[in-house]
């Protein structure tokens, strides 16, 4: 949830509920002075509600999404997210809340804000295994053969480590696919990747 909350900034309040117990339900709350609730807080009448309504349609993994308001007016758009566990039994409940008044500089900020832990990455969305290996030997070689410290006899070898930084060798048939791709053969790519483990291990 923590990662939830940096990602969507802080105009969200997500409070998770464990069904456990009604009377101390909420155990993590992140933004909760929009609303004062700590952890340990009861459950609320519309999350009762939202409960009631996903166990009436039978459907155990039906998501509530709905506009509301607070008692001072506020329009919040908010969601119920049921989590289920064995059998499909509902166990707790995700509730966010998107409080709409929240200045747009805020909410902009909590969206765009780079910091430490926020860095700009390049994703590759691949149909299945074998096209997000080939995307990924084409970037690896782009930047090995742009880097002009790299001598030419270990252009290869460092393309097969960029990879292997990146877990590509972790698909299956990837060894292959690079070597083919390399033209190289897959013994050589397996040596380079030993070579890379007993340097690791000497470290």
């Amino acid at each position: 949830m923590d990662g939830m909350s940096e990602y969507f900034g802080p105009g969200y309040e997500m409070v998770l509920h464990s069904l456990e117990d009604y009377d101390q339900s909420a155990i993590k709350v992140i933004n909760g002075h929009y609303t004062g609730r700590k952890e340990g807080a009861p459950i609320t009448d519309m999350a009762l509600e939202m409960l009631a309504e996903i166990r009436r349609s039978s459907d155990a993994k039906k998501n509530m999404i709905y506009f509301n308001h607070n008692k001072n007016g506020v329009p919040i758009r908010s969601a119920t997210l049921p989590i289920t566990g064995e059998n499909e039994r509902i166990i707790g409940l995700l509730c966010m809340n998107f409080y709409m008044d929240i200045p747009l500089h805020s909410f902009l900020d909590g969206i765009f804000k780079i910091n430490g832990n926020n860095k700009e990455v390049s994703e590759t969305f691949s149909s299945n295994p074998d096209q997000l290996i080939l995307s990924s030997c084409e970037a690896a070689k782009a930047k090995v053969m742009n880097d002009p410290s790299i001598s030419t006899a270990n252009k290869n070898k460092e393309i097969i480590v960029e990879l292997q930084h990146k877990e590509i060798f972790s698909l299956k048939n990837a060894v292959i696919k690079v070597a083919e791709y390399l033209g190289i053969s897959k013994n050589t790519v397996y040596l380079h990747l030993r070579n890379m483990q007993d340097a690791e291990e000497g470290q």
